[in-house]
Formats: C-alpha cells, sequence, structure tokens
C-alpha cells in the first residue's frame, strides 16, 4: 500500500508546476515577487489538499502508523526533488533554494511542506471520525 502512495506523489509534481506556472503568469502581473509566492503557497496548499482527500477516499489509509509514514516519504521526496531538481536540472544556486525557507523575509513555502507531512494524516483521522 505504501508503494502506492510513493507512486502517488509523482503528480504532486505536475500540480506543483501547474501552481507555479499560474503564479509567473497570472499572479505576479498583479503582485509583487513576495505577495506572489505567498498566494502560490496558499493555491498549493488547497490544490494538494483536494488531490490528497480524492487520493485518500480512493485508497484508504489503514491506521496512523501509515498515515504518518506516508506523511513522512512525501516530504522525503518532495525536498529531494526540490533541491536536487532545482540545482541540477533548473541550475538554481543553493542560496536561491533555501532562500524559499526563510519564514522572516515572508517566505512561506514550509507551509508546503508541513502540510504534504500531515495531510494523510489529517485526512485519515477525519475519515476515521465518521
Amino acid at each position: 500500500m505504501v508503494l502506492r502512495y510513493i507512486l502517488a506523489w509523482v503528480p504532486m509534481i505536475f500540480i506543483a508546476i501547474v501552481n507555479g506556472s499560474i503564479r509567473d503568469l497570472v499572479y505576479t502581473k498583479y503582485l509583487n515577487e513576495l505577495r506572489a509566492h505567498q498566494v502560490s503557497t496558499a493555491t498549493g496548499i488547497i490544490l494538494f489538499g483536494l488531490y490528497i482527500w480524492v487520493l485518500t477516499n480512493f485508497w484508504q489509509i489503514k491506521s496512523t502508523t501509515q498515515a504518518l509514514s506516508i506523511g513522512l516519504i512525501w516530504l522525503g521526496l518532495t525536498v529531494a526533488f526540490e533541491f536536487l531538481f532545482g540545482h541540477y536540472v533548473m541550475g538554481n544556486p543553493w542560496s536561491q533554494l533555501l532562500a524559499d525557507y526563510n519564514l522572516l523575509a515572508g517566505r512561506v513555502w514550509i507551509f508546503v511542506l508541513i502540510w504534504t507531512a500531515i495531510a494523510p494524516f489529517v485526512f485519515y483521522s477525519l475519515q476515521n471520525q465518521m
């Protein structure tokens, strides 16, 4: 079952790319870069939430341990992809990649990572309350 969820992480890459493209093509016309980043973070959380909700309704998570494992695996895959793809494929310097983690500068990307890590547990818990 966990292997299924590892494979289910792959569409999140495309969700993130679409969300970033919308940011670049739409939000940045009306907002400065920081505000566009913040709006994009919020829409990313919503889009990931919708995807994960559908996924967890289709493939039910069986336990708290499984939910937490899925979230931690997704977190690891996301961070690894962000840094490896961002640096080695896109050519972004490490300092630029790390800048998105600076909450004091208004960079809120870390909330996407937190949501990615806890969303399987949140949806598992909600499904088991009903």
